[in-house]
């Protein structure tokens, strides 16, 4: 199976190519910049077909969640307009798309675990950017599987987990916001989740997925569990405090619930993402070799 990947360099694609690397059956195609820009709807899809996919997997986003409510309209251009031309290229090429989308779709009111078919209902920018790909990807490719994640982190490019380490070669303690709930999430179980897709997507199962570690977990309980793994590989570990989301505003409103229901992709595809602590230890060690 050909699949091409938007982006090169962000979490998923990389652990996406490692996964593909070291499978058999698979080629893996980067569309990327200077070539493949966002920012540029119009050309995407003629370039995405001329790339003759099985699988096109929509990777690349506007992902700077507290700029977006300085730049909205970039990030509809990337996240919405640009996710629509991509999976219309994939059609032409008559090929299936997977959407990456994002737990910020919905408003966090919830006291349970989202399903599928909760309301949607975005705080900021970066959501309402996301959620109208998901329209756009939907209008423009009936065969479609748009993966809602969150909190995803990998041994690339910046992420929570690398900014605490980083934050621990300084700092004695730190405070970490312990009232926002989710589900933390390596991209190397997101890139498994999109094997399982490719090989079992079919004619009746296209649709709106939940993705997401095993688990839940505050921002605070995420912290302390790095610093436990990490901590034979630090001078020194830090003390977490908890804090409030009063404590630490941000130009974007977070979800005070992120939690999601995996339920349906697990029924659906085969595959269900391990313990969350299971797949941050495997990244942590992968940063101390």
């Amino acid at each position: 199976m050909r699949i091409v990947v938007t982006g090169r360099d962000g979490q998923v694609a990389r652990a996406l190519a490692e996964r593909v690397a070291a499978t058999t059956g698979h080629d893996l195609v980067h569309a990327a910049r200077p070539e493949f820009d966002l920012e540029a709807p119009d050309t995407l899809a003629e370039a995405i077909a001329a790339l003759e996919p099985d699988l096109v997997v929509n990777a690349a986003a506007y992902t700077a969640v507290d700029k977006a409510e300085s730049e909205p309209e970039r990030a509809m251009a990337v996240n919405a307009t640009a996710a629509g031309e991509i999976a219309r290229g994939a059609r032409l090429a008559g090929a299936p798309i997977v959407q990456l989308s994002t737990d910020y779709v919905f408003d966090g009111a919830l006291d349970r675990p989202y399903r599928e078919d909760d309301p949607v209902a975005p705080l900021g920018a970066y959501g309402r950017s996301k959620l109208a790909g998901e329209i756009a990807v939907r209008e423009a490719n009936p065969r479609h599987v748009i993966l809602r994640t969150a909190w995803v982190y990998s041994p690339f490019g910046a992420n929570f987990v690398k900014t605490m380490l980083r934050l621990a070669e300084t700092r004695d303690e730190m405070g970490v916001v312990s009232d926002q709930h989710g589900n933390p999430t390596s991209a190397f179980d997101i890139a498994d989740a999109i094997l399982a897709v490719a090989g079992g997507l079919g004619s009746t199962n296209s649709g709106t997925y939940h993705l997401a570690g095993t688990g839940p977990a505050t921002w605070h309980e995420f912290a302390q569990a790095i610093f436990e793994i990490a901590g034979p590989h630090l001078p020194k570990t830090p003390r977490v405090n908890a804090i409030t989301t009063a404590d630490y505003p941000t130009p974007a409103p977070r979800p005070a619930n992120s939690r999601l229901d995996t339920g349906l992709f697990e029924r659906t595809f085969g595959y269900r993402a391990p313990e969350w602590r299971t797949s941050l230890r495997e990244t942590v060690e992968r940063l101390f070799p």
